[in-house]
């Protein structure tokens, strides 16, 4: 089968990690693969053996950008017309629209109304109304249970228009990129978090439980330096304390080599840190946000869930989970079982032999 799989960029993001994640075991299948970015912008690879189309240097964002980008994007699938098109993240949802692909499906990989619930209330209004004019008639891939409720019952997505596909986790490739050299991790026991500097991911939150916890930990960042980032540290007086380590295009052996992995956002779609870093033999502790923790961390791990936006509920599960032992492997295995790659990659082919 053909599969062309379109984003804005291959910035650090997960969307787009697991968009590439999914075009490459797609490919490792035997099938034809046209991996498309909007712009040749981003720090993550792209997939191997797929077809790699950028169709700008640097894409505009505006009206006149969007529809230069869906004429490109329309001659491009019209020389090899795919079984299916796949778009995430909805600027290039909007692009793909455009475009009028009838085997088009758009991949959502957040829970929309917690991001909307952050705007001002002019905003919200706008962006609300972008949303339900883009994704109300379109047929939709969630990544999470909670993001396919959020779709039902905040957007009017009806059920048969709506599928849940986790992503696809290969954790033999995992724990083998795990093992690999990194000298530039801290030698003294370390706490981390991986994600953008944004306001949804909740650094604020982070340092301020972290200053409170008084851990004997370092804690290390995974995200590009920032300004601000630095004044937070700064501002709590961590500044000996912690490291701002940069995007990282291997992120595993910091992992293996963490005490712990802290999510703390206030939203999320499916959290691929989660089960990354429990596949590296990691403990971790994350906010029940929606989507996906409470999905993720079932039964026993259930315990290292907490309340959004409370400093003293993540300083208090930072130290008990430092203080706790490790998930056996039996519990550790039953959470990642529903998120092996084969199944993901099972359920994409079988929506592409699907009439549409």
């Amino acid at each position: 089968m053909k599969f062309a799989l379109f984003t804005t960029n291959l910035a650090g993001g997960g969307a787009e990690k697991a968009l590439a994640k999914i075009a490459g075991g797609l490919a490792a299948r035997g099938h034809e693969v046209d991996f498309i970015v909007c712009e040749d912008a981003g720090q993550h690879a792209a997939p191997a053996d797929c077809r790699f189309h950028a169709l700008s240097a640097r894409a505009g964002h505006g009206w006149l950008g969007r529809r230069l980008l869906a004429s490109r994007l329309s001659r491009l699938l019209k020389s090899n017309p795919p079984d299916l098109l796949v778009s995430t993240l909805p600027f290039a949802d909007e692009v793909a629209a455009l475009v009028r692909v009838r085997r088009h499906v758009c991949r959502i990989a957040n829970t929309l109304s917690a991001e909307i619930a952050r705007l001002p209330l002019t905003k919200a209004k706008r962006r609300a109304a972008r949303y339900h004019e883009l994704y109300g008639a379109r047929r939709l891939v969630a990544v999470s249970q909670g993001v396919a409720a959020d779709l039902q019952t905040q957007f009017g997505i009806a059920a048969d228009a709506l599928r849940v596909i986790a992503n696809p986790f290969d954790f033999a490739a995992i724990r083998a990129l795990s093992a690999e050299a990194c000298a530039a991790r801290p030698t003294e026991p370390y706490i981390l978090h991986i994600g953008r500097f944004a306001a949804q991911k909740r650094h604020d939150l982070l340092l301020a439980a972290f200053a409170r916890a008084e851990l004997p930990h370092h804690l290390v960042l995974l995200t590009p330096p920032e300004p601000k980032l630095a004044a937070l540290i700064a501002q709590h007086g961590l500044e000996r304390r912690v490291t701002i380590a940069d995007f990282q295009a291997n992120p595993y052996p910091w992992m293996a080599g963490a005490e712990l992995l802290v999510l703390c956002s206030d939203h999320e779609g499916l959290p691929n840190v989660l089960i990354e870093a429990l596949a590296c033999g990691t403990r971790v502790v994350s906010t029940d946000c929606p989507s996906g923790p409470r999905e993720i961390l079932r039964g026993e791990l259930a315990q290292w869930l907490l309340p959004c936006n409370d400093v003293e509920a993540l300083a208090r599960t930072l130290r008990a989970a430092l203080d706790a032992p490790k998930p056996s492997t039996d519990v550790v295995a039953g959470a990642l079982a529903p998120y092996g790659a084969d199944g993901a990659l099972d359920a994409w082919e079988a929506l592409a032999r699907e009439a549409f």
